[in-house]
């Protein structure tokens, strides 16, 4: 291919055609010409603020869209990029960091824990909120710990809790109903020796590594949003859907 030549993107027009995303759409949401749009349909790739536009448009990834537009995280710490904020505790989160993203959700929520008894708690009706957002598209996945699981049974032990952890999962389990009753949302058991818990929310990740005989609340939490391929948010993404394939759908609604 001579230089100055494009190969068409036929990944952008592919999903445009799925989400129904006119060139017209498009230029509108972008704020840009038609014909700016049909040079990106041919093979140019868009300036990066209208690349994260139009993904989000098409609800697709911006890598699998422009490939050899993306920029991959090097050595000069382009990866704190992602870095929102870094608090101590779980605890600290303010309630409104929570709340907030999950109403700006559009695309896809993704919940790995053990438990996660805290998140409906702070959210009541979350199981509600979220089937309605799978109503409108939204992808819904929640994978929690097995509670009849060894795995359990060894952070249970480890945390003292006495017994306490299987209860919480299905307290949890009990709050998110209506996500179990739902075909709209996916619901999984799984049996990890789990190492981290993860929040996915489009593209931003509130992300808490578990510390040796600690709490969840009591271990420190990373938000993170996505910025270019390769970076922190890809690795813990990875790490979702890991654990998302191991997993076991639940059945009849009860662990």
């Amino acid at each position: 291919m001579s230089r100055g030549e494009y190969e068409p993107n036929e990944r952008l027009r592919r999903a445009m055609v799925d989400a129904k995303v006119s060139v017209a759409d498009a230029a509108c949401g972008a704020e840009v010409a038609e014909k700016t749009v049909q040079r990106w349909l041919k093979g140019r790739a868009p300036h990066e603020r209208h690349r994260w536009t139009v993904a989000k448009m098409v609800e697709e990834d911006e890598a699998y869209l422009w490939p050899r537009a993306e920029l991959r995280l090097n050595r000069d710490g382009v990866g704190t990029a992602e870095l929102v904020e870094a608090y101590a505790h779980r605890a600290a989160v303010p309630r409104s960091t929570w709340t907030n993203i999950i109403d700006d959700c559009r695309q896809r929520v993704g919940i790995l824990a053990y438990a996660a008894q805290f998140l409906p708690e702070l959210y009541p009706a979350l199981g509600a909120r979220l089937v309605a957002k799978a109503q409108d598209g939204c992808k819904v996945r929640i994978v929690l710990g097995d509670p009849d699981s060894p795995e359990i049974a060894a952070r249970d032990a480890e945390e003292g809790l006495s017994g306490g952890m299987a209860p919480r999962i299905r307290s949890a389990l009990h709050h998110l109903s209506p996500c179990v009753r739902s075909d709209l949302t996916e619901v999984r058991m799984h049996r990890t020796p789990l190492y981290n818990s993860v929040f996915h929310f489009d593209d931003q990740i509130l992300y808490t590594p578990h510390m040796y005989r600690q709490s969840g609340y009591e271990s420190p939490l990373l938000h993170l949003r996505r910025v270019a391929k390769g970076g922190i948010f890809d690795n813990v993404a990875r790490h979702f859907e890991r654990v998302w394939e191991d997993a076991v759908p639940l059945k009849d609604g009860t662990p």
